[in-house]
Parts: structure tokens; C-alpha cells; sequence
């Protein structure tokens, strides 16, 4: 009884709320309300949409389609151009009309009709949908999937679909219908990574777009559909029935009669490839690095940039590029684990007055398509090469001078008692500041970094272009290069470009300007941004130190060459490197090399010293690029430095073996392999001969 009585109140309440609720939709007219917000809501998408479509620029779509983005050097000449998805432009007067006629008959009967959109198209695509349950395919115009192809995504969604609809009209108020079809045409996609009518030809059936038959017209045609499925080569069967249905279609719109379909529909397909393709990707990783700068730093859409016909000016210079490139053909150069697994590497070439990056090698082995990039995205530890940047040039800058006295000995700084140590453990007790850079010795390194101030040092490797975090503010990271996250050969090599230039930073970059297809400038980079890291004569002694310091055993004949050697022990503190670097430069051009494994282990290091290690891969790039340079000179002399008189025989004599022991090791290696050759060679003869007898 008690649930009745609810049950009961309840539905009173239903009525007396219905009957408030109509009281109040009539009272404030909420029909008409709902009707007008519906129809707001419908004229601000549309607004919306309106204005997408105008931002597309479609008054550029054509002359983009028809040219590829290309890459100039810094010389102004094209050095290749982009990968996309184009195929080979070609006018609508090479594209046989069967082609034509199979396009128009099968996708969009009404094409010379409309004016971008088919509302009965538009009505049957409706019905599918309802029927679907969803966004179906269909009852799109030529028109609208040059839109959809040109601009935007495969997604079936109703936003999709709008987008679709208003580019289509904004299209036909830019460009004719034999525009259109000619657009259409050229950048649709046939299947086996073929775009284009005219390439599609070439594949399919050996011969040029405007030299193909009806049977092959309907063929084309009918890939459009799905051309992964569709395609003869993928699916011939499919390919066939498909075609028979394109050509029922030409009998349904006249353009065949019956009797040519009863005839034609007996043929098969004789399939012919003649289709070439051109890769004009030449330098990858400078090519990988211009992307990136133009999608992540001035904000380019990545289908834009590789399909839309842009004319990229770049810091490119070929000639160091190319010789950049044949050093790390020489396999003999680079170093090898114990297994036998090579050793990664990269290079990077710099402008210094500029900031040019004119040259980079992202690694080595097979290239991935933009794939990982260590020229530019990787980021190790730099090792000694952080003592001039982050210690010296700041200690310069305080009046230090490179005949100033260092205490070279074992001490211990701040609370932690942070002990760094000089190599193979040997003090001198005193040294001048241009010995300790010489000889890379960590003591005094980290004395004079402690004397000036830490933060003197994070200030000055701010000018150099090197951020320094939190976790990286102590003696270790600042003087001797042990941070957490690293650098790259380009970003080290856009530093020593400052002492390259008269003190001055230039920003390391790839692009100069971008021009898109209608010669309209869309990025203006003519005038880099420059950071005066120090003065004249601060750097004027720091250029007398680096000529010192920069081992004349990695230093071309001929040439004079500063910089800086910096290696990073394992992590586990077993003997051998980690990451082994060389900067070298001259006031035309400075190059970064580093060498080293991407995963350091217990059987994957670097156990050479670096003027034996990635000193051989610089003085060969330099040996190659350094012909190719204006070669201007360096307007300081080199200070003269006598060793110190408290180094014993002993140290030298030690000094001496620890700097042969590699090279003997090589050449021991050397010879190894040389007879393991030879013997090889005679057992060729012997077999040779035997079989020579045995005939």
C-alpha cells in the first residue's frame, strides 16, 4: 500500500511539473528561443568556417602543387628539394581525355554543373550515414576532395566534412573548372607511393598520362576508390572488376556504348613500369635539420612546408657538406667496441660570422627519415671543451692573463669535498693559465673556477649559448663539462663560433628566408640574432691559448687551427671514454666532432685519447673543408710555452708512453689486418690455380 501511495505522489508530481513546464515555455516563447540559438550557433560555425577556408590561401594552391619545396644553399643555388607527396606536374592538355572523361564520370557526374558542392551528392552521402550510423564516405566533389587532399586529414567527421565544403567553394571562386580537374589530377594518390596521373602511367602501364587507353583510363579511375586496394600491382583481381564498374558507368553517361564495354571487358592488363623515382634528398641530415627549424621555431605546418611549393633559402654550403659527407665514408677513422659494433658520430660546420650552420653529419650507418638527428637533438656531456667557455674566458675577463699562476695540485672544494683529479693523476704543483689549458688539467681548472665564482662562469656559458640548470651549478659541471643533460655539435659549435668572431655570438640557425609559391617572404632570417660574449682583447687571449691548446698532430699542414679536445669518463669508472669530443676552428669556419656509443656499456666504449679518436675524424674534415675557405688569418700570435721545470723525467717518459701506447695499438692492428689480407689473397690464388688445373 505504502509503495502505491508513492508511486502515486510521484506521477502528481510529473503532471504538476509538465504543466508548469509548458506554462513557462509559452510564456517566454522557448520555441522561438531554441529555434534563434540554433541558428546562432549554426551562422558562428559557419562564420568560423568561412573565415578557415579564407585563411587556407587557396589563391596559392595551384602554383604550389605544381613545383616541389626546394632547398637553396648559401650560395644561391638549389641543392635538392623536399620529399612530398607530388608526383609529376603535368598541364591538362597531356592528360588524355580518357583519363578525363573516366575521373568526371565516376567521382562527380555534375562537376561542370556545381560550383564546389552537390546537394544531391550531399543528400545520398545523408541517407548512407543515417543508415551507417555514422559518418559515411561519398558525396564528395571533385572539387571537395581536392580540398580534403590538399588541406586537410582523412577523418570521416561532420567537422571534417563542413571544412571540406567551404574550401571547395572558395576554391571554385579562385580557379576554373579545367583548373580544378588539372589540380585534381595531378595530386590525387594511385597506391605504391605514386601521386599524380602522369607518374601513375608511368607506373602502371609504362607510357606517358597523355598516351593511355580507355581500358587503362578506367583502370585509373578506378583506384581512386582505395588506391592501396584497387591497385593492378597489389590487387589485380580487385583492379579488374573496379575497372569493369568504371566502364559501366562510361556507358551510363555515354561516353562508351555497350558494345565497346561487352568488348572491352574481355581484356585483361598488360602491366609495364617505367616509372623512375627521383630522390633529390641529398644531404639528409641538413635537410632533416631545415624541417625541423621550420615547423619548431617559425611554426609551419609539416604538410604545408614538404607539399606547397616553397622555396627554402638555407646556410647550406655543398662543398663542406660534401666533404663532410666523405669523411665519414672512411670507416678506418672511427673507432670500434671489442665486438666489433661501431661507434656512433656527428659533425657539425659553422659560419662563425654568420651562425650558419653549414654543414652536419646526424650519424652514422643507415639514415631513417627523419629519424634521430645527433647533430642537432643530441645532448652529451661535453667534457673539457666547457674549460674555455665556462672557466677561462670568464677568468680573462676578471684580468686573469694566459702567464698567470694556478695552483696545480689534489685539494678539496665545498662541503661536499668535491676532489676533481688531472689526468693519469699528475700535479705540477704551479702552472700558468695557458699550460693548464694546454694540457687540460682539471685542478686548476676548478681552483680558478672556484676563485671567480661559479656564477661568473653560468653568466658567461649564458653568452656562449649554453644554459646551465639547477642540478648543473656546481665546480664539476661548469669546469670540467660533467652535466646532466649535454650538448650538441651544433650548440658547441655556435660557442667557439664567438672566439672565431671577434667575440661575438652569432645564432646558430639553418634558414635565411622561406618564399612560398607565390614569391610572397613568410620567414625573413637575413639578420640573426648576435650576443657580444667579450671583448676584443679578452678574446684576443683566449685565441692565443686555443691556437696553443688545439694538438698540432690533428692540425692540417699548412693551416693554422684553435680549439679544444673534451672526453667524459664511464660512468662506472672503469678505464676507457664516454663521450669523446674535438672542436676545431679557424675565423672561417668552426667544426664540432663528436664520437662515442649512444648506449655506453661494459663492452661498448671509446678507449682512445682524443687527438687519437675523433681528432683523426676532424683533421680529415678539416683537411677537406679548409681548401674551400676565403682562409683568413689569425690576428694573434701564439704564446711560447716551456714545460715546467718541476716535471721529473719520469713524468715525461710517462707522458710519453701513455701518448704512443694508442698509436702503437693501431698500428699493431693495422699490420694485423694487413697480412690477415694477404693470406687471404693467396688462398684466392690457390683456388685459382686448382681450379685452373682441374679444367
Amino acid at each position: 500500500m505504502k509503495d502505491a501511495e508513492v508511486l502515486q505522489q510521484f506521477k502528481d508530481g510529473c503532471i504538476r511539473f509538465w504543466k508548469w513546464f509548458k506554462k513557462i515555455w509559452k510564456k517566454y516563447h522557448l520555441t522561438k528561443v531554441s529555434i534563434l540559438s540554433v541558428l546562432i550557433v549554426a551562422l558562428i560555425f559557419s562564420i568560423y568556417l568561412n573565415f578557415l577556408a579564407r585563411a587556407a590561401n587557396v589563391n596559392t594552391l595551384q602554383a604550389g602543387l605544381e613545383q616541389k619545396t626546394s632547398i637553396v644553399d648559401v650560395r644561391g643555388e638549389t641543392a635538392g628539394s623536399l620529399y612530398s607527396q607530388q608526383g609529376t606536374f603535368v598541364e591538362l592538355e597531356a592528360i588524355s581525355p580518357n583519363i578525363q572523361e573516366a575521373v568526371i564520370s565516376t567521382e562527380d557526374r555534375r562537376f561542370e554543373e556545381h560550383r564546389g558542392f552537390d546537394v544531391i551528392g550531399i543528400g545520398r552521402a545523408a541517407v548512407r550515414s543515417v543508415m551507417a550510423g555514422g559518418i559515411a564516405g561519398g558525396g564528395s566533389t571533385l572539387t571537395q576532395q581536392l580540398a580534403k587532399n590538399a588541406y586537410l586529414s582523412a577523418d570521416q567527421t561532420f567537422t571534417r566534412k563542413l571544412q571540406e565544403l567551404f574550401l571547395a567553394i572558395e576554391i571554385e571562386k579562385h580557379y576554373s573548372k579545367e583548373e580544378i580537374l588539372e589540380m585534381y589530377l595531378n595530386n590525387a594518390y594511385f597506391g605504391n607511393g605514386v601521386w599524380g596521373v602522369e607518374d601513375a602511367s608511368l607506373r602502371y602501364f609504362g607510357k606517358s598520362a597523355s598516351d593511355v587507353s580507355v581500358l587503362e583510363g578506367a583502370m585509373i579511375a578506378g583506384m581512386l576508390k582505395a588506391p592501396s586496394y584497387y591497385n593492378p600491382i597489389d590487387n589485380y583481381e580487385a583492379a579488374i572488376n573496379r575497372r569493369d564498374t568504371v566502364l559501366s558507368v562510361l556507358v551510363e553517361t555515354e561516353v562508351i556504348t555497350q558494345e565497346t564495354f561487352n568488348e572491352l571487358t574481355q581484356y585483361g592488363l598488360e602491366l609495364v613500369n617505367a616509372y623512375e623515382e627521383h630522390n633529390d634528398y641529398r644531404y639528409p641530415y641538413f635537410f632533416d635539420a631545415v624541417i625541423d627549424e621550420a615547423i619548431n621555431r617559425y611554426g609551419i605546418d609539416e604538410e604545408d612546408l614538404l607539399n606547397r611549393g616553397y622555396t627554402i633559402y638555407t646556410t647550406l654550403d655543398q662543398n663542406y657538406q660534401q666533404q663532410m659527407d666523405m669523411t665519414y665514408q672512411q670507416d678506418y677513422l672511427f673507432s670500434q667496441a671489442t665486438d666489433g659494433t661501431p661507434a656512433q658520430s656527428a659533425s657539425a660546420a659553422i659560419n662563425p660570422v654568420t651562425g650558419g650552420v653549414s654543414a652536419i653529419v646526424g650519424g652514422r650507418g643507415e639514415y631513417t627519415l627523419r629519424g634521430f638527428n645527433r647533430a642537432t637533438q643530441m645532448r652529451r656531456q661535453p667534457g673539457s671543451t666547457m674549460k674555455p667557455l665556462g672557466v677561462f674566458a670568464p677568468a680573462v675577463a676578471q684580468g686573469y692573463t694566459s702567464e698567470s699562476i694556478l695552483p696545480d695540485q689534489l685539494q678539496s672544494y665545498g662541503p661536499t669535498d668535491y676532489t676533481p683529479k688531472n689526468y693519469h693523476d699528475q700535479y705540477l704543483g704551479e702552472v700558468t693559465m695557458n699550460y693548464a689549458l694546454q694540457e687540460s688539467l682539471n685542478q686548476p681548472a676548478v681552483w680558478l673556477l672556484n676563485e671567480i665564482g661559479i656564477d661568473k662562469g653560468v653568466a658567461m656559458l649564458k653568452k656562449f649559448g649554453i644554459k646551465i640548470a639547477d642540478e648543473d651549478k656546481h665546480l664539476g659541471s661548469v669546469a670540467l663539462g660533467g652535466m646532466a643533460k649535454g650538448v650538441s655539435p651544433v650548440q658547441l659549435a655556435a660557442a667557439y663560433g664567438a672566439f672565431a668572431n671577434n667575440g661575438v655570438r652569432m645564432d646558430a640557425h639553418f634558414i635565411t628566408q622561406i618564399v612560398d609559391a607565390t614569391g610572397r617572404v613568410i620567414v625573413d632570417n637575413t639578420n640573426p640574432k648576435q650576443t657580444k660574449v667579450m671583448s676584443t682583447a679578452v678574446n684576443d687571449e683566449m685565441n692565443r691559448m686555443l691556437l696553443n691548446a688545439y694538438s698540432s698532430e690533428i692540425t692540417p699542414s699548412g693551416y693554422r687551427v684553435a680549439g679544444k679536445t673534451g672526453t667524459t669518463e664511464r660512468a662506472d669508472g672503469q678505464p676507457g671514454v664516454t663521450d669523446q669530443w674535438v672542436v676545431g676552428y679557424t675565423p672561417d669556419v668552426v667544426v664540432a666532432t663528436w664520437m662515442g656509443f649512444d648506449d655506453t656499456t661494459e663492452e661498448h666504449y671509446i678507449d682512445d685519447i682524443a687527438v687519437y679518436g675523433t681528432g683523426q675524424i676532424i683533421h680529415d674534415e678539416l683537411a677537406r673543408i679548409l681548401p674551400y675557405t676565403t682562409q683568413s688569418q689569425f690576428a694573434v700570435d701564439v704564446p711560447v710555452e716551456e714545460q715546467p721545470n718541476n716535471t721529473s723525467g719520469f713524468e715525461f717518459f710517462d707522458q710519453f708512453r701513455d701518448a704512443a701506447e694508442p698509436a702503437l695499438r693501431d698500428a699493431n692492428e693495422t699490420i694485423q689486418r694487413g697480412i690477415e689480407r694477404f693470406q687471404d689473397g693467396l688462398r684466392a690464388i690457390e683456388e685459382d690455380i686448382r681450379r685452373f688445373r682441374g679444367q
